[in-house]
């Protein structure tokens, strides 16, 4: 079947350079990876090349093979006389308080400059100059972020306060951010202008390593050069499994997310979904799977941010993802994070590092427990669905633990309920926290009723963030842009954005 060149994505400029890169000739992970760098700058709450993230790609001339460049645990070669110590700092959203960890001992082994200057070596066809350059115009120009990523922005700014770097660009005086205000990052500009021409090939550049290390160790970090110098993307095969006559290819272990996606899958297959969509044994039947998954995946020893300040769900994570696919039919999937941010900036870079190490659901055992060199578990899944005689699908979702519940309640929609793409990403949805079934807006009011006599149920007044932001594309043009994260959508040569 032939296919259509399409992009969903979290941000308008972020799908803008995806198309430019299309429209120049380039294929989808050229534009997978144009978006990303332009992500770092469009939506820099959520994305950095200073995170991490995975990239499923399904070539049409190859075999799918996912691109594993999340962060790793820092402190190779170091020796310790103390354990390190997080910032701790206290943000304040929907009325309750929650403590991030952040600063420089929060910020593990970058990942995502390394995966996508992999990813352009591996699969890429223009030349990277030419695939840096949106982000690179963006940084040096500006970019107004737009009311969910301002939200965030304000959401942060007790984190973002706390370096001279991250206050300039994300805290403008005494009046809070702005829908409207325009982040430009001339440093980061600089910084990519060089990536680009090929005169930094990554953060393990002697020089560049020693002034981030030096930076970093002299305020209490962990980063080495021996971290730096022996990070590698690793190349893992999908996760493979079939549901509904479809073969469903997703993030495999260390990390977990994709694990529990198709074990979710699994087991409402094998019992049955209980009821037609929206009804009341079709929502129980629905969150007693996702509540076993997430028990047993509790027990298993990774842990999940529950609920605070008597149910209230915490506050979502640093993530987003990007979908294409291009005319020749290649398919391309990136989720990436920046946890919640560290508040720092590389040395000399104005790239903004993560603070992947004082994620608490990331670590159940403690903060600096594991090992350095460690590859960090994720719960993003970047997902793609194959069905015969049937358009291709790419999908994934930011949302931290509620990333396994949005792409399982997707999957179930386009598969057993054969809803078009758009409306299984718009439909309502649930996730258990460990302690309550949060539940958007729009289920049947009876239903609902009839479920809290055996759940116990928070009903949410609007849709949210909270929820994930499922961005997905099909091979016959379909697509969407999860409103719950700022999405849009853009099919090349066609309606525009």
């Amino acid at each position: 079947m032939p296919s259509r060149a399409v992009v969903a994505a979290g941000h308008p400029e972020t799908v803008a350079a995806a198309v430019e890169v299309l429209e120049a000739g380039g294929n989808a992970f050229d534009a997978t990876i144009a978006a990303g760098f332009a992500a770092a700058v469009a939506e820099p709450c959520l994305s950095s090349l200073g995170g991490g993230g995975f990239l499923l790609a399904r070539p049409v001339t190859g075999d799918a093979v996912v691109l594993d460049f999340f962060v790793d645990t820092p402190g190779r070669g170091m020796d310790l006389a103390e354990a390190p110590r997080l910032t701790p700092t206290t943000v304040v959203f929907g009325g309750a308080e929650q403590v991030f960890h952040v600063g420089p001992a929060s910020i593990a082994v970058p990942g995502c400059l390394a995966g996508y200057l992999h990813a352009h070596r591996r699969f890429g066809r223009l030349p990277l100059a030419e695939v840096v350059a949106p982000a690179q115009r963006l940084a040096a120009a500006g970019v107004v972020l737009g009311a969910g990523q301002a939200a965030v922005v304000r959401l942060l700014e007790p984190i973002f306060s706390l370096t001279p770097e991250a206050r300039e660009l994300f805290v403008p005086g005494t009046r809070p951010f702005a829908d409207d205000d325009r982040v430009g990052n001339p440093q980061l500009a600089g910084f990519l202008a060089a990536v680009g021409a090929g005169e930094v090939t990554g953060f393990h550049d002697p020089e560049l390593a020693s002034a981030i290390v030096e930076q970093n160790q002299a305020a209490g970090g962990m980063l080495t050069r021996e971290d730096l110098a022996d990070y590698q993307v690793v190349e893992r095969r999908p996760l493979v499994s079939h549901h509904a006559g479809a073969q469903v290819l997703t993030n495999p272990p260390p990390s977990y997310g994709g694990a529990l996606i198709t074990r979710a899958l699994a087991r409402l297959a094998q019992g049955g979904l209980g009821g037609p969509p929206g009804s009341a044994r079709r929502l129980a039947r629905l969150a007693r799977v996702l509540a076993e998954v997430t028990d047993g995946h509790r027990r298993g020893g990774a842990g999940d941010p529950g609920a605070v300040g008597g149910g209230r769900p915490r506050a979502a994570r640093g993530t987003t993802h990007i979908s294409v696919v291009d005319r020749d039919g290649n398919l391309a999937a990136m989720t990436t994070s920046n946890g919640s941010g560290s508040g720092i900036a590389l040395a000399g870079t104005g790239v903004l590092a993560n603070n992947i190490m004082g994620e608490a659901d990331l670590h159940p055992g403690g903060f600096h427990r594991a090992p350095p060199g460690v590859r960090v578990g994720s719960m993003m899944a970047p997902t793609m669905v194959l069905a015969p005689g049937a358009p291709a699908v790419a999908l994934g979702s930011g949302g931290s633990e509620r990333i396994r519940s949005a792409l399982t309640q997707v999957l179930v929609a386009l598969l057993d309920d054969h809803r078009d793409l758009r409306s299984a990403v718009l439909a309502p949805r649930v996730h258990w926290d460990g302690s309550l079934l949060q539940v958007e807006p729009g289920f049947d009011a009876e239903a609902l009723a009839e479920l809290s006599v055996t759940w116990p149920v928070n009903v949410w007044q609007r849709t949210d963030l909270y929820f994930g932001g499922v961005h997905a594309v099909a091979t016959d043009g379909a697509r969407v842009g999860d409103p719950r994260r700022g999405g849009c959508t853009a099919l090349v040569g066609g309606d525009g954005l």
